[in-house]
């Protein structure tokens, strides 16, 4: 019994002198293997970067869902497209604005008195022109997504391999120490353990940014895909009566 509370004495000595050398973010930095912090600034650095890119997502769909919703409001209430067109202007803010402007500029191309036939080719360019408007509406949204994915899959890896590079450098120092004490194992374990935190800092949060605005993303697509059926079946009734 005198023995293991001797044992238990020891440990808790070396203990409060590991602890006395401080465990804080910076003063672990300060003791890590060169290979650590570079692993530990490019963590921090990809975290960084992932919320600069979360925060301009967050206020450019805010800005998104605005502008469609008070274009929508524009556009059924009652105007003629021709009214309309005129007044949205040459370049659109909107997506919707610029789909609508894309499809009216077809349309007025082609409505040159077309005859029956050539219908259906006014019919297929004026979609044609809308879809094209929309792939390049929604790679202007994914800008930015494929950072977030390369940080969320490849950040645990970088910190795991920090965890590995300290865990090597503890080893390093009990062999050459000769010491299995808690003063001389707990820094270098704690370095490791700090890099594969920093990993999922980085990771979690790019991870769940993705996730989320690959949702808006195809929320979005497919709103602008609706708008721009609607819009094809309303011109297609225009061009059918030959106005």
């Amino acid at each position: 019994m005198s023995l293991v509370m001797n044992l238990i004495a020891q440990a808790g000595g070396d203990l409060t002198h590991t602890l006395s050398g401080g465990f804080s973010f910076l003063s672990l930095f300060a003791k890590a293997g060169w290979v650590v912090k570079g692993v530990m600034v490019i963590l921090v650095i990809a975290s960084f970067i992932s919320w600069v890119i979360a925060v301009n997502k967050f206020f450019y769909f805010f800005a998104l869902k605005r502008r469609a919703k008070d274009f929508e409001e524009t556009f059924w209430s009652g105007r003629t497209l021709e009214e309309l067109n005129s007044g949205i202007g040459k370049n659109p803010q909107d997506p919707m604005g610029r789909v609508f402007a894309a499809a009216m500029r077809e349309y007025e191309q082609s409505k040159t008195g077309p005859k029956q036939g050539a219908i259906l080719g006014v019919q297929g360019r004026i979609d044609k022109v809308m879809n094209l408007v929309i792939n390049r509406e929604v790679a202007r949204g994914e800008s930015g997504m494929t950072v977030l994915a390369i940080i969320a899959s490849a950040s645990v890896f970088i910190g795991l391999f920090g965890t590995v590079w300290g865990i090597m450098n503890a080893f390093r120092a009990i062999a050459a120490s000769q010491n299995t004490n808690l003063a001389v194992v707990a820094p270098g374990i704690a370095e490791a353990l700090f890099a594969t935190a920093l990993g999922l800092v980085a990771a979690i949060p790019a991870l769940i940014f993705y996730n989320m605005f690959s949702s808006e993303i195809d929320r979005y697509a497919a709103r602008l895909e609706g708008y721009a059926d609607e819009l094809s079946a309303i011109l297609s009734r225009k061009l059918d009566k030959g106005s």
